[in-house]
């Protein structure tokens, strides 16, 4: 293994360490399968692994069936993101402009959702935009909420 080679395995390794990992708060089924599992929305809750006190929801369509159920089926690009200030906000001495805080394959090849946190110094506002890499019609699906960094509770 070159250097190169070397430097690119331990960055992705150091990525996957920090980036979030979700809860599954629960399910909803949307639509009923004879063979397999059925169709269904499920919501994924994780805490921004550098920003204590920020708690993010993610709801993400999962595609049911035969394929669904041994994990071969490929989800469709369809989520809904909310974060919430859950805590007191500490923020990291140095927040990059923008930073991957979550990522979750959504088949078995080369589609993955995948939610960046961004920062907005002007409005001390962290803005967190859910994204599909798989493009739909020319474009990626998406999703955005934004979570304002003020005092936590009554002081």
């Amino acid at each position: 293994m070159n250097s190169t080679s070397r430097y690119l395995w331990v960055i992705g390794l150091l990525l996957i360490f920090l980036t979030a990992k979700a809860e599954t708060i629960g399910c909803v089924t949307t639509a009923w399968k004879l063979i397999g599992a059925n169709h269904k929305v499920c919501v994924e809750a994780f805490h921004d692994p550098r920003v204590p006190g920020v708690t993010c929801h993610v709801s993400q369509a999962r595609t049911g069936g035969v394929s669904g159920s041994f994990g071969l089926a490929q989800d469709p690009s369809q989520f809904s993101l909310a974060c919430r200030q859950t805590g007191p906000i500490v923020l990291p001495a140095k927040l990059p402009k923008d930073e991957t805080v979550f990522s979750e394959d959504t088949s078995i090849l080369f589609k993955e959702t995948r939610i960046v946190r961004m920062w907005d110094e002007a409005n001390r506002t962290l803005v967190y935009v859910a994204v599909s890499r798989k493009l739909i019609d020319g474009a990626p699906a998406n999703s955005i909420s934004t979570v304002p960094v003020m005092p936590w509770g009554g002081r």
